[in-house]
């Protein structure tokens, strides 16, 4: 505990470089969307199948950048307490409309295997709660979501 604790500090007051930023960024908009995949505690393939998509689309990395960040994630996700470490990274550098990119892309995941379970919408609205995201967008983005399945 004392560890982490430790090297939660160092990793905040160290100055970082603009490619350690976005890696950092990019982790915690990744460990969001595990999050909505691991929710109802079963990975359903067509979740699986579409994690790299989704990170390749909003967050502009390759396929092969897709899939390392996915393992980094999930080490990521085992070692979090709350979302709150993940969001606070996302709202320091994400404009208005990459939150709701984000949002979106989390629908789209809950919906991929064609059930919308209580723990995934839990999840994002606590995550839109989070992000600062007014109830409308939330609406707006599950709405978007449901006519693209």
């Amino acid at each position: 505990m004392i560890a982490k604790l430790k090297h939660f500090i160092q990793s905040h007051t160290q100055e970082s470089s603009p490619e350690d930023k976005v890696k950092h960024l990019n982790l915690a908009a990744a460990t969001l969307l595990l999050e909505v995949v691991y929710a109802d505690e079963h990975l359903a393939s067509s979740e699986a199948a579409l994690l790299p998509a989704m990170l390749v689309n909003t967050l502009h990395i390759s396929a092969d950048e897709a899939s390392e960040l996915i393992n980094e994630a999930k080490l990521s996700r085992h070692n979090a307490t709350s979302l709150f470490e993940f969001t606070t990274e996302i709202n320091s550098q994400f404009s208005v409309e990459d939150k709701q990119k984000l949002l979106l892309a989390m629908w789209k995941l809950a919906y991929a295997d064609g059930e919308l379970s209580q723990y995934e919408d839990q999840i994002i609205r606590r995550t839109a709660d989070l992000l600062y995201l007014k109830h409308s967008e939330l609406i707006q983005m599950r709405n978007i979501a449901m006519e693209i399945r």
